[in-house]
């Protein structure tokens, strides 16, 4: 075969392949901060190009959800609020947009703290953490506690204490924070039990209500029902940690039950009210507003009569100002939100004529992530407002000659409370 045959046989030779240029994919529009004329918020994230539903499952910046916290507002008049109260789609949509702000574990720097948590995932904000110091005679580091400093009506600093139940191995430290903080007032806002335990008995059970107590508590295990034959073996006095409590008188009202009970740490005494409310079934809303309101109203009304009592040797007078409230509920930010929310709320209607129900909101989250559980219990803060506003605008539009009775407005939002319901049984969380 002659060469020119090789080569006719050879297949032809490949040009070379130019790589097609590279290009660069069209980057999506970034999650921004952007203020929109005539919306009821003055912030929103804008999340629409993400296809998303809610900005509280995007993953934003800190910065940003921050800003939203420290700017969202929308003051409504009496009439506006009433307006708003029974609008439980926009209230929805406006509950999703407000960030939970919870506390990651690694931000939280306190060894060992898993172990005073009641639930793992709700923990302290670091900045407003109550700090137990350590007593004088007693070396070492200080104490930690599953609590929060939290802002009252304009921002009032150390207004209230926000904290989880306190349980068997935390009583001593929840009377130490009491004690630190010269509280007077302890507002409870939850069962000792609701399908399981919500909160340790941690003050002396008064003679009358300890066979009440036994049976909520009746198929706990051995260990529990042994510490509950202790507490009535004791009656009304207990020795926790440090303290000495005794229970000095007990009333039932409405729906709740006030205790005042004193406090004594070596020589000296203190006064604290306890209101324990226990119309609040867990993961739900009161069936009525009317017994709550009349909560909010005299744990305030009592709090501003806090004075210095006449001279008495056995019981030290309290500080010239009387020290945080403390609300708890189980986990310290469902019902305890709600219930300082209220609080606040009702603070603006009568001051100012006005609510600002997702203000308020925000700047509890500041202070401690996930105030205000669920969008069934922000529906329900509406409503309370609504409620109190009617009945300070049926107060102002009486003449003050009529007996005190006929000034009290029935309930007007049983239709309110009826939709809420339809609610329930979305986003269930502990509270």
């Amino acid at each position: 075969m002659s060469m020119s045959a090789v080569h006719s046989a050879s297949p032809p030779a490949e040009e070379p392949v130019t790589p097609p240029p590279l290009t660069t994919p069209p980057r999506k529009a970034s999650v921004r901060l952007q203020e929109r004329r005539g919306s009821n918020l003055s912030l929103l994230l804008d999340v629409n190009t993400l296809g998303v539903e809610s900005v509280c499952s995007v993953s934003t910046p800190k910065e940003v959800w921050l800003q939203l916290l420290h700017t969202s507002s929308r003051p409504l008049t009496h009439t506006l609020l009433q307006e708003a109260a029974i609008d439980t789609n926009t209230l929805n949509v406006e509950y999703q947009k407000i960030p939970p702000n919870f506390v990651n574990a690694a931000d939280l720097d306190v060894p060992g703290h898993m172990m005073k948590d009641r639930y793992k995932t709700i923990l302290p904000n670091p900045e407003s953490r109550v700090i137990l110091r350590n007593p004088d005679d007693e070396p070492g580091p200080d104490h930690y506690i599953n609590a929060n400093y939290i802002r009252g009506y304009k921002g009032a600093p150390r207004a209230y204490i926000a904290t989880q139940g306190p349980m068997v191995h935390t009583v001593g430290d929840f009377w130490d924070m009491v004690w630190q903080e010269r509280s007077s007032i302890i507002v409870m806002v939850t069962r000792l039990k609701e399908n399981n335990e919500k909160c340790e008995v941690y003050w002396p059970q008064p003679r009358d209500r300890t066979k009440r107590v036994k049976e909520e508590d009746e198929d706990q295990e051995e260990k529990d029902g042994q510490r509950e034959k202790e507490n009535e073996e004791e009656g009304e006095m207990r020795q926790i940690g440090r303290f000495i409590i005794r229970v000095k008188d007990s009333r039932e009202k409405d729906g709740f039950t006030v205790t005042d009970m004193e406090i004594q740490l070596h020589s000296e005494r203190r006064h604290v009210r306890h209101y324990w409310f226990t119309s609040w079934p867990d993961h739900h809303i009161p069936q009525c507003i009317a017994p709550y309101l009349r909560l909010v109203e005299e744990v305030e009304t009592y709090s501003k009569s806090l004075v210095p009592p006449s001279s008495s040797q056995e019981v030290s007078a309290p500080a010239s100002s009387p020290g945080p409230i403390i609300v708890h509920c189980s986990a310290g930010i469902g019902r305890t939100g709600c219930f300082i929310a209220s609080t606040i709320g009702c603070q603006q209607l009568r001051e100012t004529g006005q609510a600002d129900v997702l203000e308020t909101v925000c700047q509890l989250r500041l202070d401690r992530g996930g105030m205000i559980q669920t969008s069934e219990q922000y529906q329900f803060l509406y409503s309370t407002l609504a409620q109190y506003s009617s009945q300070l605008q049926q107060k102002q539009n009486q003449p003050a000659t009529l007996p005190q009775s006929q000034q009290n407005p029935e309930d007007q939002v049983s239709i309110q409370l009826q939709n809420l319901e339809l609610h329930s049984k979305q986003n269930r969380k502990i509270s």
